[in-house]
């Protein structure tokens, strides 16, 4: 089954690339399972030496494995995915119910590619506010994260050579390339995604470690160097 509009018929692939994600993994999975009339649910693990692959396994249409790294794993998702949409979902977000519907909407209004508004769950108070600054810089760049789960016509994204393979940063590298074909679709119904990583390593040093590694990127830093800064920046808060 599938969903049908005045225009198109739209099957979806929901991609989830997962390293050790045995905590939350099943009920990511389990949140899909009354949408899987129209989509297909695609796992592609890194290598998680946890029951990652295990719990998947009964929930997903597929799971594959490959090698380390988010852009890799997104893009041999992508390659086995038969939907005309193809939406990358982190392991710890949850889609609105009406998430392939507003989807397609935005598909069929000839928007190719977008987003969801986040909202971070946990209960330090400002994770509110990421959130909302999240979602305003997103809206004003076109510069989409992970977190707000980015949805993008199969053929479109095949035709911009998928995500760029480097260890950070995919997610505004790909948005770079779709933003000279279309702005994207900024749906205001919100994902919630989990706010572990601000808690676990600060909210206030989480936000000052990305917003710098941010900069460095537009002012043309190697990524590679990025994320040894990234990882840098999270041991010296451990």
């Amino acid at each position: 089954m599938s969903l049908s509009l005045d225009r198109f018929v739209v099957y979806f692939s929901i991609i989830v690339p997962t390293l050790n994600e045995e905590q939350s993994i099943a009920n990511c999975l389990m949140a899909l399972q009354p949408l899987r009339e129209c989509c297909e649910i695609i796992v592609v693990d890194g290598g998680s030496i946890d029951d990652t692959k295990r719990l998947a396994n009964p929930l997903a249409n597929k799971v594959i494995s490959s090698a380390k790294g988010r852009a890799i794993q997104m893009n041999i998702g992508a390659e086995s995915a038969v939907g005309d949409v193809l939406i990358f979902l982190h392991a710890d977000t949850f889609l609105p119910e009406d998430a392939l519907n507003q989807i397609a909407q935005a598909i069929n209004a000839n928007r190719l590619w977008g987003r969801f508004n986040v909202e971070l769950s946990g209960i330090h108070p400002m994770l509110k506010v990421v959130a909302l600054f999240m979602n305003w810089r997103s809206r004003l760049t076109g510069i989409v994260t992970g977190d707000q789960v980015i949805f993008v016509d199969k053929h479109l994204f095949e035709s911009v050579g998928q995500y760029p393979v480097i260890p950070l940063m995919e997610d505004i590298a790909l948005c770079k390339k779709l933003k000279k074909i279309s702005p994207p679709a900024c749906l205001k119904t919100k994902v919630i995604s989990s706010g572990r990583r601000w808690e676990q390593f600060g909210v206030f040093r989480t936000i000052v470690l990305m917003w710098s590694l941010r900069l460095r990127y537009f002012l043309g830093v190697d990524p590679q160097t990025l994320a040894l800064l990234y990882d840098k920046g999270h041991k010296w808060k451990t």
